[in-house]
């Protein structure tokens, strides 16, 4: 008996270290994450590149409405060719272990440069840990507001 209570015991205190660990690589993505999107509009709207230290090597851009965006020259084009804007993002969820992936599930609002608000919606990111750090590697986004006729 003291053998199966042992063992139910060793087991529970693993499952609740497993549980802290991955807790706290879920936080550590979320921080990495938030600093990520604080400066997110600011690198965009360079023009220089500076976006570029934001995504995997190999990452992939799918807007709405549009082909996927995939590889530096591309995605580095989009953001070259877009509007210049501010955003706000508003983190609602973060999945998975937070070893290699995790998901950011989050709702945007875009303003002009004078403040305006252009636009609002939603983003799903597959974030990738990679030596330098958490880079954005599938970043899908759609706006809440009906297309315009």
């Amino acid at each position: 008996m003291k053998m199966i209570i042992l063992s139910v015991s060793l087991l529970a205190t693993c499952i609740c270290q497993a549980q802290s660990k991955k807790d706290q690589q879920l936080e550590e993505a979320r921080k990495a994450i938030i600093a990520s999107n604080a400066i997110y509009s600011d690198l965009a709207n360079k023009g220089d590149g500076s976006i570029l230290t934001r995504y995997t090597d190999d990452a992939c851009l799918l807007p709405p409405n549009s082909a996927p965006v995939c590889g530096r020259d591309n995605i580095l084009n989009f953001f070259k060719n877009g509007p210049k804007v501010h955003s706000n993002f508003i983190i609602q969820h973060i999945y998975g272990e937070g070893n290699d992936f995790v998901t950011e599930e989050s709702n945007y609002e875009l303003f002009d440069l004078n403040h305006n608000k252009l636009d609002e919606g939603k983003v799903m990111v597959i974030w990738k840990k990679t030596a330098a750090g958490w880079k954005m590697h599938r970043d899908m986004f759609s706006s809440n507001r009906a297309p315009q006729q």
